[in-house]
């Protein structure tokens, strides 16, 4: 007999699951469904600041495959269908209109909600999201409306990867560019002597930033049109306002059927990506949560990667195969102009909270040989465990060569690796890519200096 698999939400999560599902079991013995809100699936939310900054060239450059190549495939994508309700004891889900769809398994993959802050006027025509393709071309369209030879002016609430993505997407569209968050710097996972270089930098490239300063009122004109802010310490003029205050789960359908939701706030799954107490139903995603690699403990990391892999675990077991979802680091890189930006496990205030006794150290050095054309300054920071030099967490900080550097430091910190053993692993070594110790080298060998001193 036929199995029915349902997916609720289409993009990174959802079809992975059901692509992976499909490999392993054919349309005779496994149905997939998957119904979707909105009018694409697997598409790429992170491509849209280079989309609105021009970079990409056309929206469906951000779409990796059609409803009609997943149909081609087996799989029964229903576009412009909105999941309304489950009902967890007929195994149906209810839609939007009256259509039911029962189901034999269920994979909720609802991604993430923007974080959107009670202020006021928040809601106001000329605030923008950036979360969908439909975001997207909302704030180019926006930009195509401003006059061009009258003010330009862009503000972009948050100074997370997207809110600095978008800041450089608004400067490139030619805007004036002004950065307002209630943290005391940008980049909130950074340590503050990171944060601080990542700052500096934002001044240089023309921007302005307003740090340590909450919003308590978007400004409205004649129109009902933002036109600013205000915080407790000024008021900010602007044209448009792009929010990039970050990401929470979206779990009000799953937390209204009934389905176990986590300290984090996302739904509670095993390793298997199995809801606890439903194991029919499965959850990945934004949506799901997980648990941190370094701590044990339970996290919320809204990231395109380990959505993608949770979908394909979840996709893994319900075809048959084991599976188990290995859990995160929160590894995550970034680019503002020539800055590049990344970091990986804890940052120091995580490190204390899980309750490590930690070190922290930063060496500066070149992503080139010193003498070699387009050699750019680098910084590296470590975190590890004081008196084993247990590898905790990482971040660097630099010009065009330094951010995926961190992938190394990850890899590491994955495998368990201390200070001492980075310092003598094998990495790659020629004049246009690297000093003959590599600045990931150099920083594990001045931790393990020392640890053994």
């Amino acid at each position: 007999m036929t199995e029915r698999l349902v997916v609720v939400g289409g993009d990174a999560a959802g079809m992975s699951a059901a692509a992976q599902a499909r490999r392993l079991r054919t349309a005779a013995e496994l149905e997939i469904v998957v119904l979707e809100q909105s009018d694409v699936v697997s598409y790429s939310a992170c491509g849209i600041p280079y989309w609105v900054a021009g970079q990409v060239g056309d929206r469906d450059d951000l779409i990796a495959r059609t409803p009609a190549q997943f149909a081609a495939a087996d799989i029964t994508v229903h576009i412009g269908t909105r999941a309304e309700a489950i009902d967890l004891d007929a195994g149906e889900v209810h839609a939007r209109g009256g259509a039911r769809f029962g189901y034999d398994r269920l994979v909720v993959a609802t991604g993430g909600r923007p974080s959107r802050p009670p202020i006021p006027g928040l809601d106001a025509p000329g605030v923008f999201g950036v979360h969908r393709l439909d975001d997207g071309a909302a704030i180019r369209a926006a930009i195509d409306r401003l006059p061009a030879d009258g003010p330009r002016r862009g503000l972009v609430l948050g100074g997370g990867y997207i809110g600095l993505e978008m800041a450089e997407a608004l400067q490139d569209r030619g805007l004036e560019v002004t950065v307002v968050l209630a943290d005391p710097l940008p980049m909130a996972l950074l340590d503050t002597d990171m944060g601080e270089r990542v700052c500096a930098a934002l001044g240089a490239m023309g921007m302005t930033v307003h740090a340590d300063q909450a919003v308590r009122e978007v400004l409205v004109d004649a129109d009902g049109r933002a036109c600013g802010v205000r915080t407790d310490v000024g008021t900010y003029e602007t044209d448009l306002i792009v929010l990039g205050l970050g990401m929470g789960p979206e779990v009000s359908l799953a937390a209204e059927s009934g389905l176990a939701i986590g300290p984090t706030g996302a739904v509670d799954v095993d390793r298997s990506q199995r809801c606890r107490d439903h194991p029919e139903v499965f959850a990945a995603g934004d949506c799901a949560q997980t648990f941190h690699r370094v701590t044990g403990e339970v996290a919320h990391v809204a990231l395109g990667t380990h959505a993608n892999k949770q979908g394909r675990v979840a996709g893994s077991v319900i075809g048959g195969r084991p599976a188990r979802f290995a859990g995160v680091l929160g590894t995550a890189v970034t680019r503002v102009r020539e800055l590049e930006i990344g970091r990986t496990g804890l940052c120091t205030t995580q490190a204390e909270e899980a309750g490590f006794a930690y070190r922290t150290d930063v060496i500066e050095a070149t992503t080139r040989a010193g003498y070699f054309p387009g050699a750019e300054e680098i910084a590296v920071k470590l975190v590890t465990e004081a008196g084993s030099g247990q590898l905790l967490g990482a971040q660097v900080v630099g010009g065009p060569g330094s951010a995926k550097r961190i992938d190394v430091l990850a890899t590491a910190i994955w495998a368990g690796m201390t200070a001492e053993e980075m310092a003598g692993s094998d990495l790659s070594y020629a004049p246009p890519f690297s000093p003959t110790y590599d600045p990931v080298v150099v920083a594990a060998r001045a931790v393990s200096r020392i640890e053994q001193g």
